[in-house]
């Protein structure tokens, strides 16, 4: 088990790394999403600019990840896998989540699927469906009430002027 806590499994090592070698047999999971966000450097200001990543529609999908059980804590805890950024994404980032085909949820879950096909089954992601808008800055920030900001004009394309 790690010593600290790791949000994202790089896909070059999920086979040989330490952490995510008894995972890959056996413990994968799907972590559902309609979207999620990214940020890059503005040339004008040079503080973080926010981009939501969604699909048509913003259909539901799912990043292709890990699960994990701690008895000491006795919480489930998943790490999400990620992958160099493909087209649309790499004009943002240069790394991205798995985002899995629905076609392969089955083989991805199955734990009889050999360990040597899921780099195999992770190739099949749906990067060609994507969209990306900027959106406000305030995506990032806490209200008041220290509630996180929550409100359609987060996922919605930004329009500063």
């Amino acid at each position: 088990m790690p010593k600290a806590a790791m949000f994202n499994a790089r896909i070059e090592g999920i086979g040989t790394a330490q952490a995510f070698r008894d995972a890959s047999k056996s413990k994968r999971c799907l972590i559902p999403a309609d979207g999620l966000h990214e940020w890059t450097i503005s040339p004008a200001d040079g503080k973080k600019d926010p981009w939501h990543i969604y699909q048509p529609g913003h259909a539901p999908f799912s990043f292709a990840g890990f699960w994990a059980y701690n008895s000491n804590l006795e919480i489930t805890s998943c790490t999400i896998i990620t992958e160099p950024a493909g087209d649309p994404i790499k004009q943002l980032h240069d790394r991205q989540p798995v985002i899995l085909d629905p076609a392969c949820y089955d083989a991805w879950l199955d734990p009889t699927t050999p360990k040597d096909g899921l780099k195999d089954t992770l190739s099949h992601d749906i990067d060609d469906r994507l969209q990306f808008n900027q959106v406000g800055r305030e995506v990032n920030t806490t209200v008041v009430n220290k509630l996180p900001n929550d409100h359609p004009g987060l996922v919605g394309p930004f329009n500063p002027l």
